[in-house]
C-alpha cells in the first residue's frame, strides 16, 4: 500500500515595515532587526523540510539530532521576533485602568507601576535574551521572565502576554551599552491595546 506524505506548512514572514518612525527606536535598527527576523523564519522552513525528509528509524542520524535541537532555536526566534513586533505601536497605546489587565496587575502586582519596576527590572538582568510577561492560565497568575537566548526558561502551559527583545541587535544601534535608554524606548512605543487583547483571548471563556 503506498501512502502520500503531506509537506508540511511552511512560515512566511511577516511585513513589519509600519512601524518604521518608533520615537527612540530607529529604522536602521528596525530594517536590520527585520532581516535577523527573516533568517530565522528561513531557517524554521528549512529545518521542517529536512527533518520531515529524513528517517528517524533505528538510531537517529547525528544530523537528525542536532537538527532537532536547533529547531526550538530557530522556531523560538522567529515566534518570539512576531510577539515583539505586534506588541509595538509609534506612539504608543497606555493601558486604560479598566482594561481586564489592568485589573489583573493591580491585583497581582498593586499597581501598575510596581509591575513596571519589576518588568525593567527583569529586563536589566546581565546576558541576552527575552523578558515576557507570562500568564499561568491554571493558576490565574502573571510572571515577569527572563528567556535566556530565544528557548530557555519559557514555562510550559503559560501564554506570553507582553514581550521584550533584550538581544543586543534589539539596542546596540542606538543605545550601546545604554540598555535602559532602550527599555525605556521600548516602554514608550507598547502598544497595549494588543497586549490586554493578548489577555483577554487566553482568559475568554
Amino acid at each position: 500500500m503506498t501512502t502520500t506524505q503531506e509537506k508540511m506548512t511552511t512560515y512566511t514572514a511577516k511585513d513589519y515595515s509600519h512601524l518604521l518612525g518608533l520615537e527612540g527606536i530607529s529604522d536602521t535598527m528596525l530594517k536590520n532587526h527585520f532581516k535577523l527576523y527573516q533568517g530565522y523564519v528561513t531557517n524554521t522552513n528549512e529545518i521542517i523540510e529536512k527533518l520531515h525528509a529524513m528517517s528517524p528509524e533505528g538510531k537517529p542520524p547525528i544530523e537528525y539530532t542536532e537538527l532537532s535541537r536547533r529547531f526550538g532555536f530557530e522556531f523560538s526566534g522567529m515566534r518570539l521576533h512576531e510577539y515583539y513586533f505586534d506588541n509595538l505601536i509609534k506612539g504608543g497605546k497606555p493601558l486604560e485602568p479598566s482594561a481586564p489587565l489592568a485589573k489583573k496587575i493591580d491585583q497581582l502586582f498593586g499597581d501598575f507601576e510596581t509591575w513596571k519596576k519589576h518588568f525593567i527590572a527583569t529586563g536589566s538582568i546581565r546576558g541576552v535574551g527575552w523578558v515576557i510577561m507570562y500568564y499561568d492560565i491554571q493558576n490565574d497568575n502573571l510572571f515577569n521572565v527572563w528567556i535566556e537566548e530565544h528557548h530557555v526558561n519559557n514555562l510550559p502551559g503559560c501564554t506570553p502576554i507582553l514581550v521584550m527583545d533584550v538581544w543586543e541587535h534589539a539596542f546596540m544601534t542606538d543605545y550601546q551599552l545604554d540598555r535602559a535608554g532602550y527599555i525605556k524606548a521600548f516602554m514608550q512605543n507598547l502598544n497595549w491595546e494588543k497586549v490586554n487583547d493578548r489577555f483577554v483571548n487566553v482568559t475568554r471563556p
